[in-house]
């Protein structure tokens, strides 16, 4: 029947890895250490996905890992890699390109926001309305992605408003998700992983509720560890479901690394259309992108 040859791969490949694991003697966090130490990010969920066969590995990254698990695991090179069949088309997080949504499917994301107590965040209309957001993108020597800062805007279009609710996606899900920090005017509070999707939902909650028509400022981050850092694909972006005032994106690149070119794009979340232009750094090995009256749509910055 169709699809019977992936799967028996995908099935082959999990079972040599368990066994390999298995004579080895090592456990996944020695696995992963030793990966490390060798500048590959692995987490040990991803680890743990691979051999029971739940995921495969697909990106580049993720093969590289598996060239370098068989050199710990002191099995034949290939014997891993050779198991893998090609890898599948996707769409979100997969193979998208500049501007393409990032939207998850309902089955993978309901369940987090379930958890979270917001079980019918994507039919309601939120009453904060968020004004204005800025996001710094901080890319390391490697290429990877070393940490985001936001600062929102909010205004409440209800009394008692006292919390937003941040859903984040990993481009590299095999590196495990950043470690999400409050740093003014919020805490962080119920938050959920599905560390297979690279997928975070969490709780943001105000230090003090807002009424109708007052405003709120938060800043946040999420802080990857490394290097080697996880690989955003030369891009960083935001996907709104609803319409944002301003929205400002910086990228700041470690310095003697910056990129030859850059430029911002756009998808309209209505019609599809995308657009682009290119950009100027600046002297201080950054760039950066203003939307005005955005959204619905996909705004972000990539580069060379």
């Amino acid at each position: 029947m169709a699809g019977n040859g992936e799967e028996g791969e995908r099935t082959a490949f999990a079972a040599q890895l368990r066994a390999a694991i298995a004579t080895s003697g090592l456990s996944l966090d020695r696995i992963q250490a030793r990966l490390r130490s060798r500048g590959v990010v692995v987490s040990v969920t991803a680890l743990s996905y691979w051999q029971s066969g739940k995921r495969q590995p697909e990106r580049q990254s993720s093969l590289s890992a598996v060239r370098t698990l068989e050199e710990i695991l002191d099995v034949p090179a290939g014997s891993l890699l050779g198991l893998l069949p090609p890898p599948r088309p996707r769409g979100g997080a997969g193979r998208r390109q500049a501007g393409e949504p990032m939207s998850f499917p309902r089955e993978v994301l309901q369940p987090l926001l379930d958890k979270v107590g917001a079980p019918n965040a994507l039919e309601r209309q939120h009453p904060l309305k968020l004004v204005g957001l800025h996001d710094l993108c901080e890319i390391a020597a490697d290429g990877g992605q070393r940490a985001v800062t936001a600062r929102a805007v909010f205004q409440a279009a209800a009394d008692g408003q006292d919390r937003w609710l941040l859903v984040y996606t990993q481009d590299d899900p095999a590196a495990g998700l950043p470690q999400l920090h409050a740093v003014r005017n919020c805490r962080v509070g119920r938050a959920e992983v599905d560390e297979a999707h690279g997928l975070l939902v969490a709780e943001l909650l105000f230090d003090q509720p807002i009424d109708r028509g007052e405003t709120h400022l938060i800043e946040y981050t999420l802080t990857n560890s490394g290097p080697p850092y996880p690989e955003c694909r030369n891009t960083h972006y935001r996907e709104f479901r609803r319409p944002v005032r301003e929205y400002l994106l910086e990228v700041r690149f470690a310095h003697g690394t910056t990129p030859d070119r850059c430029w911002q794009y756009s998808r309209n979340g209505t019609t599809g259309t995308l657009s682009r232009r290119q950009l100027k750094l600046d002297g201080a090995d950054g760039v950066h992108a203003v939307a005005l009256d955005f959204g619905p749509g996909v705004f972000g910055i990539d580069w060379d």
